[in-house]
């Protein structure tokens, strides 16, 4: 009788013990953290705030029997006011994982802060290489798109249109010198060269001295290594001194749908990028594309998809571990594999990059859309054993 008691108190500790290890707080709980007010706040913004809402809501609200709660912060593309919020969140408010973290010295601060925390990011925004490289970490994850499936795009569209000499002009942060690193070497390995570059500061407003310098360079194309508005601001003013009409290219390294919206195709017209999700691509994507506008009257980029898409993994992670322990966790989202309209056919290496189709696209002239939002044509999909690094060549020790 006592051998049965005993045994019996013993299952119901363990139950215990893994209700506690499922759901400590009586809660799962995601961080949105990104600009909400700057130069990034179209590119990512309070509208991956409300993608992160729809895939909680798409699975249900809960996970393991508990609800799942969102909240946002603006980091201001600062790393120090991103890592004083992240530490708060995860100290204070029982924050379980982190996404979006749109700036690359954002996401590479919050990143190595969440590794000592033990907790989840998932990186949506940022570009660099160095999240899923020398600065990867176990809990560290890497979403939407990154500078090196960028270079491969945009930068080996411009080369093989005859684009083989480049000057780059680079937002002076970690971004933009990976987007100008990735993009060189690739147009350096594909016979080209590169004659300079010139760094600006992140959201100047006067870009007429960058720019001649890159127009007196004599370089065929003028690399955009930049973002957002910043991308928007120097296309307009290139306009304003006929660099296009005398003949330079400009390839806009980072640019999405909505800050081709912001621009207005009448500036956008021809311009050719790479993006890992179009709305109008499919019925699927069209699917997510409508209900993401009834919610937010615009369209999504792939920020905003990527967004979605990872917190639905978060989420089968979570119910697949049994538990929010970030070691778990960590462990069934590289099991378990990602095929949604983002990601499709999609995996997650051992570095914690995912690995997905991206898409060249190229801005269509006015004549040329047939209905709002109707920006891209499609020029090619880039399988994602090319868009992305080889894992085992990322740099990443986590890799064997």
């Amino acid at each position: 009788m006592r051998k049965t008691f005993l045994t019996s108190l013993a299952l119901v500790l363990a139950s215990g013990t893994a209700f506690a290890q499922s759901a400590s707080d009586g809660k799962v709980k995601i961080g949105v953290l990104n600009d909400q007010s700057g130069v990034y706040a179209d590119f990512g913004g309070k509208s991956s705030v409300e993608a992160a809402k729809m895939a909680v809501e798409d699975y249900g609200g809960k996970v393991l029997g508990v609800p799942v709660e969102i909240v946002d912060a603006d980091h201001q593309n600062k790393p120090d006011v991103a890592s004083n919020i992240a530490r708060q969140w995860y100290d204070t408010q029982q924050v379980d994982a982190i996404m979006d973290l749109t700036t690359s010295s954002v996401g590479l601060a919050v990143q190595a802060l969440s590794k000592d925390k033990k907790k989840i990011t998932i990186n949506t925004g940022a570009a660099t290489v160095d999240l899923t490289g020398k600065a990867c970490t176990p809990y560290g994850f890497h979403w939407a798109y990154d500078t090196h499936a960028l270079a491969v795009g945009t930068g080996g569209a411009m080369v093989k249109q005859g684009g083989d000499s480049w000057y780059f002009l680079t937002a002076d942060y970690a971004f933009g010198y990976s987007l100008e690193q990735q993009t060189g070497d690739y147009v350096k390995a594909n016979g080209g060269q590169v004659l300079g570059s010139v760094r600006h500061p992140l959201s100047t407003q006067d870009f007429s001295s960058f720019l001649l310098q890159a127009q007196s360079s004599g370089a065929k194309v003028i690399g955009l290594a930049n973002a957002g508005l910043d991308t928007a601001n120097a296309i307009k003013q290139a306009a304003e001194f006929g660099i296009v009409q005398g003949g330079q290219s400009l390839a806009a390294l980072l640019f999405t749908l909505a800050e081709v919206h912001g621009l207005g195709l009448e500036a956008a017209q021809g311009l050719t990028l790479t993006e890992g999700y179009y709305w109008n691509l499919d019925d699927q994507s069209r699917e997510f594309g409508k209900k993401f506008f009834a919610r937010t009257n615009k369209m999504p980029n792939m920020v905003h998809a990527g967004t979605y898409s990872a917190v639905t993994h978060y989420l089968k992670a979570v119910e697949k571990a049994g538990s929010d322990d970030a070691d778990a966790v960590a462990k069934a989202m590289r099991e378990i594999p990602v095929d949604d309209f983002f990601g499709r056919g999609g995996t997650v290496a051992a570095n914690g990059r995912m690995i997905h189709d991206m898409y060249l696209l190229q801005v269509k002239k006015p004549d040329e859309s047939k209905e709002p939002w109707d920006y891209y044509n499609v020029l090619a999909t880039i399988p994602g054993k090319d868009a992305y690094l080889d894992p085992a060549k990322a740099g990443c020790e986590l890799v064997k």
